[in-house]
């Protein structure tokens, strides 16, 4: 028994000492990274001087050896306007630095700026570096060069399954008109709701960036009013400044709009980046007498990593717009409703994967309801892309509500049988040659060959209803309007 316990004993001692040996053992797999507590790190604070702000970051090792970190660096090195402090010590660069197993390493980041200094850029941003076992891992580190208009949740909606809706309301005070101007941006962090007593109007030239997932609701009875003008339009777009972000969508969510009001209007607006440019939808009220109408003019909305404009049983007046370049639907009408578009371009020439839907999807269906297609009416409009078939109409007929659907001078990218509806299909072009100026650029104004150049005299029964481009130029000096939002 003597020789049992002492042989237990040992091997209770070498495994304690094996154990000990190997978190001492420094792992080189090229596959052991670090993990971070954060990918990115914001510094939000509205500063008032020149001076600075201080956030941390933990790096975790979560192997059972010691990690050695090459390298700890900025990006942009000497000229980062950020300090990083490894143990005590300030600097822009760091190496051979170990953690041992299961523990972590605090990094200090500090940041100057003078937010009230109008030279300074709008946004300052780095990369912080880690170089371990040849694997190059990076933080985001992102400060408001000059000061903002911070959105911030201050409360939250719990759902069944448990999961929450952070948001705050354009005021606090409960003022029922908010005027926003353009003396600084506006950040949205989670929801910003325009409550039931609420108006938001947002003058010319206001820049809107919202953090990931954020987005914009106007509740139930509130009002938007979007006013911007040729040349200051009003940009909703994400937060993220670095070059490689520029064009990638899904930024952030959607700007969201109930029923309600009558009196929802945007004019003059880039709407870019996020995953919804604008859903209206009847959302809680009466499908019959409910007011609920937007208006939008005169906007540009791309690259959206769902749709572009989404109405759901709404009443949506829009004219002079460009919705282009989105992964699903660019424009997408469910449910019924009321339509109308004029020279409005709707373009799908997406190219970051494979899309197979097309470009303007109708119905006014369920699975088991027919709802009311009240007005359906594309006149002098553009509807492209890059499928055989950009135009998806799923309408079912009923003698309580027979859906009305019209496409008044078009350019159209169809194979729907346009010929045998000669009026539903009046003047379109179908199939024909668009050539738009920078499709990839988001430049669709109209190319000298373009087939969407001098429709008919009797093009100009709408035209005269929008007689200036989405650029101010005259459509109607030459009696041959263009389709769609340019006029060449």
């Amino acid at each position: 028994m003597k020789k049992a316990f002492a042989i237990s004993i040992i091997s209770a001692f070498l495994i304690a000492a094996f154990s000990s040996c190997q978190k001492d053992t420094i792992i080189t797999d090229t596959s052991a990274k670090v993990n971070f507590s954060a990918d990115s790190v914001l510094f939000d604070t509205v500063f008032t001087t020149i001076g600075s702000a201080t956030r941390n970051i933990r790096v975790i090792n979560n192997h059972q050896q010691k990690i050695k970190i090459s390298s700890i660096s900025l990006q942009n090195g000497n000229s980062s306007a950020f300090i990083i402090n490894v143990d005590g010590s300030p600097g822009k660069t760091f190496s051979d630095i170990e953690i041992a197993a299961n523990d972590s390493l605090y990094i200090f980041i500090q940041v100057h700026v003078n937010p009230t200094n109008v030279n300074s850029p709008l946004i300052i941003s780095d990369n912080l570096l880690f170089v371990v076992n040849g694997n190059t891992q990076n933080v985001y580190l992102e400060a408001w060069g000059q000061d903002a208009y911070y959105h911030k949740p201050t409360n939250a909606i719990k759902f069944v399954n448990g999961s929450y809706l952070a948001y705050s309301t354009v005021s606090a005070s409960n003022n029922t008109i908010v005027t926003w101007v353009n003396d600084k941006p506006h950040v949205i962090y989670g929801w910003l709701v325009v409550d039931s007593t609420q108006t938001l109007i947002i003058t010319p030239g206001v820049k809107v960036y919202l953090h990931q997932n954020a987005g914009l609701w106007v509740y139930r009875y509130g009002t938007l009013r979007v006013l911007g003008t040729t040349s200051y339009p009003v940009t909703f777009q994400g937060d993220r400044f670095e070059k490689d972000l520029a064009d990638i969508p899904g930024q952030w969510d959607r700007i969201w709009i109930n029923e309600g009001s009558v009196n929802n209007e945007i004019d003059n607006a880039i709407i870019k980046n996020g995953y919804i440019g604008v859903q209206a939808e009847l959302l809680l009220g009466n499908f019959f007498s409910e007011p609920r109408r937007l208006k939008i003019t005169n906007t540009k909305i791309q690259n959206m990593s769902k749709w572009g404009i989404f109405g759901v049983a709404f009443y949506i007046y829009g004219a002079n717009n460009v919705i282009v370049n989105c992964k699903e639907y660019c424009g997408a009408f469910t449910l019924g409703g009321r339509y109308t578009f004029l020279h409005t371009t709707f373009a799908n020439f997406w190219d970051k994967d494979s899309r197979s839907i097309p470009c303007v999807h109708i119905d006014n269906h369920t699975s088991t309801q027919t709802l009311r297609l009240d007005t359906c009416y594309f006149g002098n409009c553009i509807i492209d892309g890059g499928l055989v078939n950009e135009l998806e109409i799923d309408t079912v007929s009923s003698i309580t509500y027979p859906p009305k659907g019209t496409f008044s001078y078009c350019f159209l990218k169809t194979n729907v049988n346009t010929a045998g509806y000669p009026t539903k299909y009046i003047g379109c072009r179908i199939n024909q040659t668009s050539d738009f100026t920078n499709k990839t650029g988001y430049d669709f104004s109209l190319g000298a060959t373009s087939s969407a150049i001098n429709f008919s005299a009797a093009a100009l029964s709408d035209a005269n209803k929008v007689p200036f481009d989405i650029t101010n130029k005259s459509r109607t000096a030459d009696g041959f309007p263009d389709a769609g939002a340019y006029e060449r």
